[in-house]
């Protein structure tokens, strides 16, 4: 386990931002994330819990302790007729775990492919994509309490998931590192879910629905739109589409009949925050060193040396425009820190 002080953290976010830990450690198991919460005394107000650094912003260095944890091993935990439940931990990258589903023949993450972070991050944020939310699959998560060491096992319903959120956004964030994830996954499945948006065509595209053409297809979909961080500093995804109500979809769709949409449950309808953005004309705009993706206008990017508050003063200007416009005020799917 390795203990350091004034840790650099360009090399540790995505957005490439520069700025540093006042102490950072990185346990290599389970139990030594324990030991480091009850011998550190350490608080959820002078501690951050990092994990592949793709959904954070930093504006200013951190005052206190940045625990990343290293443990990333896959385990097969039960099998059943037609299901299997797997386990993976928090410091595996999440792709490497669905690029492992797949090549098992086990269903479920496949939709899920190529986005960045770690397997931790994955049931804080409720990552989602094409149809798929992460916590359709989860069965438990493990963690430790950041005050005592204490280890507890939340299960799918104390989760509190919800759209891109969950309990450790919440009424827990900052409480809890991610020590473990479980996910109850289909065993050699015969069907398939493929019907959003372009992702259907990509697919058949490539032969017969699989788990492994879907995952060539999400991919080859994600490499076109979004920019690669190693290239160009971006965190994915920094704003969430926003929900609306009956009301408010009749007002705007009265208004913008190309607006797209998807009703999600009865009464509740899901906009694209990218059309919102790039209809106000952010897209491809910049704002010193900081920039709107001329591809995605859901992507901020660093185009080489912007800092955290760059970046930052653009999408606050972001939503502002948006709530202009629109009437709807956009909300950050990135951690500001």
């Amino acid at each position: 386990m390795m203990f350091r002080y004034n840790y650099p953290l360009k090399e540790l976010n995505t957005f490439g931002i520069d700025a540093r830990a006042e102490r950072y450690i990185c346990p290599v198991t389970e139990e030594a994330a324990a030991d480091i919460m009850v011998k550190e005394q350490l608080s959820p107000g002078n501690c951050l819990v990092l994990g592949g650094g793709s959904n954070i912003l930093f504006t200013k260095d951190f005052d206190g302790t940045v625990i990343q944890p290293l443990f990333n091993n896959i385990a097969i935990e039960e099998v059943l007729y037609d299901s299997a439940i797997i386990s993976a931990q928090a410091g595996l990258e999440w792709d490497k775990l669905v690029e492992w589903t797949v090549k098992n023949d086990f269903g479920g993450l496949e939709n899920l492919s190529y986005i960045p972070g770690s397997v931790g991050a994955a049931p804080m944020q409720n990552i989602g994509a094409y149809g798929v939310e992460v916590s359709e699959y989860i069965n438990r998560v493990h963690a430790v309490s950041i005050e005592t060491g204490a280890k507890e096992i939340f299960s799918k319903k104390e989760c509190l998931f919800g759209y891109r959120n969950s309990i450790f956004k919440n009424e827990l964030k900052g409480k809890y590192l991610i020590t473990k994830v479980e996910f109850n996954l289909k065993r050699s499945p015969s069907t398939y879910d493929f019907s959003y948006g372009n992702l259907e065509r990509r697919v058949m595209e490539r032969g017969e629905p699989s788990l492994s053409t879907i995952r060539e297809a999400v991919i080859s979909i994600r490499s076109e739109k979004l920019p690669d961080p190693s290239v160009t500093g971006n965190a994915g995804s920094f704003f969430k589409n926003p929900l609306i109500s009956t009301k408010e979809y009749k007002r705007l769709k009265s208004e913008y009949d190309s607006m797209p949409y998807w009703e999600i449950a009865d009464g509740i309808y899901k906009v694209p925050a990218a059309w919102l953005i790039e209809n106000t004309g952010w897209k491809g705009k910049k704002l010193g060193q900081a920039a709107v993706h001329h591809k995605h206008a859901l992507v901020l990017v660093n185009m080489g040396n912007a800092s955290g508050s760059e970046i930052l003063d653009l999408s606050k200007k972001i939503i502002q425009s948006v709530q202009n416009m629109f009437g709807i005020k956009l909300e950050r799917e990135v951690n500001v820190i």
